[in-house]
């Protein structure tokens, strides 16, 4: 008796001392296990699908939502109601009109030109039901933009909103000088759907026996050059639509979607991860900073979507007494920096923020469950099993990974950052842009390790330490140098963001005559109310920057360019330097002797280029 007793005494006491080895040196490894079994058990049922040969896409999940929960709300669109049934009823009549009026047949690319709005969805859906693939055009591009952006995915016919008929205008006048719209016609969809059936169209023009047939193209919002239609395959808009899932949401959940429709983050996660969980979606025209929380309490809103800067704007809005009076307990998205992190939740509460990282087109995903400020993701040998990625090591002189002497790159060790690969595999494939081999080609990389393998190269330098979170560090194009050394634009950034008149801050390198490198120059916004104060800015600098990292020049604007997912501009901020007879904005220098930003004029600018004023 007394030896069973010791036994089980003897198994509690390791079974106590287990516990405490697993808290203090995997402290992750319940929450890792959990939400990797999720993952795992979704891409399990996914491989299903191959072997069957018959997918159950977003939209099916769609339609058998609608018949599950047909008087559901779907979409709040400005204080109006359309459930389930509504939406899928006003598709049907679309894909009627599509398929019997229109002609337009299973395998067409249609494009679709239209702002935020619930007949965004019905015409996304209708076509989706009559077979077609379709792209989502950015509303934003003008002209030679948008035929590029129409005739690059292969599309035969553009649907227009009529908040946007200004753009089809533009097409119409240009028709003449482009053959593709010579012979085309001009037709009203809304006075055809009353006549329409509101019964479903033939589910065999919707039926889809591939994972990688292509449903959607999406085009990336670059800074320089024409946008690249990404190729969105099933596979992928189905793992996006796992998203709200995957983080714990359900379907009592109610979604804010504030970003446009025609990009990923809003497409794909915010109206596939409502469908997905059979969930209710608030719907915005545009973002407001102003009307964002009102928003929020008024529809009893749970999940927020940002991306960007999103969040630092509703950080910048005055002190609200209801600032904390909200039913919102999960935000996901990307982009979201460090100090706005930390501020978002000392002025909101303790909203779960979710960081993902991924582009349209990539081939990896990386989630931050853990909600640790400042990380995108994190990573353990399970998930390094299943997706294959590596951080390699990068010349920032030449502007290239770094090879050993076989010609192979070289992995970065933990704490250090590196160049993000992915590799491309079954699991993992890239579907690349349509329209063009070459830039399908070009964001490959061949022979990485070992003659013959393949990988996706994000273009983004990454680090990941000791615990596996994954940080983002910059975009290798953002990131300058200077005396010798690598200056992370967004750490420069986040820095000076603590000063307490700045607002916003964009930081970039420019190019000196005579000069290696790229100087720091910084773009700043103040705050409303506040003036710029050039001496506290330069005592801050010198204190929290090293000397190779302190911005040179500061440049005041009213308003900072972003593109229409809230990512701050730097290509026209580049071009323009810090020449004071281009740039028309107050432009300032630091100067070490005063220990003071100070004005830049046309005099000093001269003594800089002769090297007079030394840098």
């Amino acid at each position: 008796m007394s030896l069973c007793l010791g036994l089980v005494s003897a198994l509690c006491a390791g079974l106590l001392f287990a516990l405490a080895l697993q808290k203090l040196r995997f402290p992750y490894f319940w929450r890792d296990l959990f939400f990797l079994f999720r993952v795992v058990r979704y891409g399990v049922k996914l491989e299903l699908f191959r072997f069957t040969s018959s997918v159950c896409t977003v939209l099916d999940r769609f339609v058998q939502q609608a018949q599950r929960i047909p008087d559901k709300p779907f979409v709040v669109y400005d204080g109006r109601v359309h459930t389930y049934q509504d939406v899928d009823r006003r598709s049907n009549r679309l894909a009627n009109v599509f398929h019997h009026t229109a002609k337009l047949k299973k395998g067409d690319c249609v494009a679709v030109l239209m702002s935020n709005e619930p007949d965004f969805l019905c015409v996304w859906f209708g076509l989706a039901k009559a077979g077609c693939s379709v792209a989502f055009l950015n509303t934003n591009i003008k002209s030679k933009s948008l035929l590029h952006c129409f005739t690059c995915c292969g599309a035969t016919t553009l649907i227009v909103g009529s908040a946007v008929m200004s753009v089809l205008r533009l097409c119409l006048s240009l028709r003449c000088q482009q053959s593709q719209w010579r012979n085309s016609q001009v037709h009203t969809l809304l006075d055809k759907l009353d006549a329409a059936s509101d019964q479903p169209v033939p589910a065999e023009l919707r039926a889809c026996t591939s994972l990688k047939t292509p449903t959607l193209y999406i085009f990336t919002s670059g800074t320089t050059g024409l946008p690249k239609a990404a190729v969105i395959s099933q596979l992928q808009s189905l793992k996006a639509a796992a998203g709200f899932w995957a983080f714990g949401g359900t379907e009592e959940d109610v979604v804010y979607i504030p970003l446009p429709l025609y990009h990923s983050a809003a497409s794909l996660v915010g109206i596939g991860g409502t469908i997905q969980l059979g969930a209710t979606c608030v719907l915005k025209k545009k973002f407001s900073a102003s009307k964002f929380w009102s928003d929020c309490r008024e529809q009893g809103v749970t999940i927020f979507q940002y991306i960007g800067e999103l969040c630092r704007y509703l950080c910048n809005q005055p002190k609200n007494d209801l600032d904390r009076d909200h039913k919102v307990r999960m935000g996901v998205g990307n982009g979201l920096r460090p100090d706005v992190w930390r501020e978002f939740h000392n002025r909101f509460g303790k909203v779960r923020m979710c960081e993902v990282y991924g582009s349209t087109e990539g081939n990896l995903c990386f989630m931050n469950h853990i909600g640790k400020i400042g990380t995108v993701g994190r990573s353990n040998a399970l998930y390094k099993l299943l997706f294959k990625y590596d951080l390699v090591k990068y010349d920032m002189m030449k502007d290239l990974p770094a090879k050993d002497q076989r010609g192979f790159c070289q992995r970065v060790d933990k704490g250090e950052t590196g160049l993000l690969l992915s590799k491309v595999s079954s699991i993992s494939p890239f579907f690349g842009y349509a329209g063009s081999k070459s830039l399908t080609e070009k964001k490959l990389m061949r022979d990485v390790f070992a003659k013959g393998d393949v990988y996706f190269n994000t273009g983004d330098l990454m680090v990941e330490d000791q615990h596996g979170f994954i940080c983002f560090r910059d975009r290798v194009g953002d990131t300058y140098r200077w005396k010798g050394e690598n200056v992370a634009t967004t750490e420069v950034a986040e820095s000076l963001g603590l000063v307490d008149f700045i607002q916003e801050v964009n930081v970039y390198g420019v190019e000196v005559p005579g000069q290696e490198g790229r100087a720091g120059m910084a773009a700043v916004i103040t705050r409303p109310g506040a003036t710029f104060d050039g001496k506290k800015l330069f005592e801050h600098a010198m204190r929290d920057l090293p000397a190779y990292a302190r911005p040179l020049f500061i440049r005041l604007q009213e308003e900072m360019e972003m593109t229409s997912t809230f990512k701050q501009q730097k290509f026209q901020l580049v071009q323009s330097g810090f020449n004071p007879s281009r740039v028309l904005d107050p432009l300032y220098v630091l100067d070490s002797q005063q220990q003071n930003y100070v004005p830049l004029t046309d005099s000093v600018y001269q003594n800089i280029l002769s090297g007079e004023h030394r840098l």
